[in-house]
């Protein structure tokens, strides 16, 4: 039985065949026209688009198969004698050997053979798995390789019981995409379909899935579409099409969404982890840094691919609202509200915190209310307008956090919250990330008070490695205040640091984030707030209230006089309305 969805080809923007889309309604699996396919009948489809070569062959261990050029750039073979477990390579033009740049697994990392995968072969056991609503998420961040001493899916499964207990109902995976050397974020993944072979195998990584589902939690991953990382991209050799030097990165040349291929290779990769690998949603890193020209923005043809019920969140420095709401993406990581809150905790104002530094507390308060503290007005760390209006999105539109992998690694010496301000501003603080509407986002061992590092660390050899480490302290030699030696990145102590060690554990933490998650599940998730509403008590106190339930907090260390107490029921405080640091919820009604 297969269910087909409406092609590319069918909207007019493809040649591809019209199985390119297909899922099975049994299996589940995407049938993408990049990559090697095992066919039901026995052997593998191998397909590459290398519009830039003469001749390409499949290399498969000392054999090596001529591919069949198809039009527009294709080269095709099926081979008989393949099936799950062969390993090949690419060649291209008679020189180079290249992996499978939709290789589902690259066990001998992204230079060596890629193995042909059979994603039929696992054999789930969660066709009862419906997800769960998104005004339900509590979302806990966390690398793989750092989260335990294990460093992999299995030491993810150890502690299902943990967050299931905490009370989140989502993970987010930090990208698994293929990178080079034997620890990195996962930013600088060049094989986008291959879950990095340092976690486990693909069904390792299934197997996590499954069991997150059968606690209850959802899985989401991070995905990154707006570059390839410095090492192990072989595509500018037979593909150059991907990348255009008309838009320029952080990270270099552009991919070129103007192509159809390149657009087909990534919307098909979204549909690959949600239905291969059975995601409930993706979080998209940096979509300000995609260039496309296009009619039709890339984000928003995926979007049309991705089914209904998938959830698809938004990294956007650019705070573009239109990309919000009914029929469009879920949520947006909501960067203003967490400078909002780091300020108000440490009073930094360095960087881009000085665009929140002179009212940090109405910037929180905008955010809570109406999403973006900056809505098209100048931002005076940029001086240019930034963002559009959100006061008419609700809440779940945006997920807040007070600490992420960014917000700490990007620290020159990745240092947490909790070591940045005293406990009674942070437990405030937190208090209010927690209870608000807004879907919240914990990042690793936040809820237990870890004050362990999160470093910036990768493990890249020779120029590239140097380039890494220089380009590094030269990044925090423009901060005045910073006057200390950068953890070098590239040694594999700053990776070994950032390795929970989960003994350290303070109860007292845990159990006020556990009491917190299960008051938001059992009384905030209820009421489906709307947009709110915000008013200034005082230079750092507001209240803001949606429908049923107001908040009143004072982020300051002076006592405020608060005059007209909401008409409702008490739901939570840490100490009366308007002393310091006080926070307040009521129900009303």
């Amino acid at each position: 039985m297969v269910a087909e969805k409406k092609t590319l080809e069918q909207r007019g923007q493809s040649n591809f065949p019209e199985t390119t889309v297909r899922v099975s309604a049994v299996r589940k699996i995407a049938l993408t026209p990049f990559g090697a396919e095992v066919l039901a009948g026995g052997g593998v489809r191998f397909r590459l688009w290398a519009p830039a070569a003469r001749k390409v062959e499949v290399k498969i261990k000392s054999k090596l198969v001529k591919m069949q050029p198809q039009p527009d750039g294709w080269f095709e073979i099926v081979d008989a004698q393949s099936g799950p477990g062969t390993l090949y390579q690419y060649r291209i033009d008679g020189k180079l050997l290249v992996p499978d740049p939709a290789s589902r697994f690259q066990p001998r990392d992204v230079d060596g053979p890629s193995e042909v995968i059979d994603p039929a072969a696992f054999e789930w056991d969660d066709d009862d798995w419906q997800g769960r609503p998104w005004e339900e998420a509590a979302i806990y961040e966390l690398h793989v390789g750092t989260f335990t001493t294990k460093g992999n899916y299995k030491g993810i499964q150890d502690k299902l019981h943990h967050l299931h207990d905490l009370g989140v109902t989502a993970i987010e995976l930090m990208p698994l995409a293929d990178f080079a050397g034997k620890r990195n974020w996962g930013y600088d993944g060049v094989l986008p379909y291959a879950p990095d072979s340092r976690y486990g195998r693909p069904e390792d990584l299934r197997a996590l899935v499954q069991a997150a589902h059968r606690a209850g939690l959802m899985v989401f991953l991070d995905v990154v579409y707006n570059h390839f990382g410095p090492k192990g991209n072989y595509l500018h050799a037979y593909a150059p099409q991907f990348f255009t030097e008309r838009h320029k990165t952080p990270w270099g040349a552009a991919i070129d969404f103007s192509v159809s291929q390149v657009r087909e290779y990534f919307i098909h990769n979204a549909l690959y982890w949600l239905e291969e690998y059975r995601f409930d949603g993706l979080r998209f890193d940096a979509v300000h840094a995609i260039k496309d020209d296009s009619e039709k923005h890339i984000l928003e043809e995926i979007r049309e691919a991705v089914p209904a019920h998938k959830h698809l969140v938004l990294e956007n420095d650019a705070n573009q609202a239109r990309y919000l709401g009914p029929g469009k993406y879920t949520a947006q990581w909501n960067d203003d509200s967490h400078h909002g809150y780091h300020v108000l905790a440490s009073g930094e104002a360095d960087g881009y915190y000085a665009a929140y530094a002179d009212a940090p507390a109405r910037h929180l308060a905008r955010c809570l209310a109406e999403g973006f503290a900056y809505q098209g007005e100048v931002s005076p760390f940029s001086g240019e307008p930034r963002g559009e209006p959100s006061r008419h999105l609700p809440p779940p539109a945006f997920v807040d956090f007070i600490q992420n992998h960014d917000q700490i690694g990007n620290r020159a010496l990745g240092e947490r919250l909790i070591q940045l301000t005293d406990e009674r501003k942070l437990r405030a603080l937190t208090a209010i990330l927690l209870l608000a509407p807004s879907p919240p986002l914990l990042f690793m061992g936040e809820e237990w008070g870890c004050r362990q590092p999160f470093l910036f660390f990768c493990d890249f050899a020779g120029e590239l490695g140097e380039a890494v480490r220089n380009g590094r302290r030269e990044e925090f030699k423009r901060f005045v205040s910073f006057d200390k030696t950068i953890p070098d990145p590239l040694a594999e102590d700053t990776f070994r640091q950032c390795v929970l060690r989960w003994r350290e554990q303070d109860k007292s933490w845990l159990a006020l984030y556990k009491e917190l998650l299960a008051l938001r599940q059992r009384r905030i998730v209820p009421l489906r707030c709307g947009p709110g509403r915000y008013r200034m008590l005082a230079g750092r106190a507001f209240e803001v209230s949606w429908d049923k339930l107001v908040l009143i907090a004072n982020c300051a260390d002076e006592r405020i006089e608060v005059q007209d107490l909401p008409k409702g029921r008490p739901l939570w405080s840490n100490a009366p309305a308007g002393e310091p640091w006080s926070v307040d919820w009521w129900i009303i009604g």
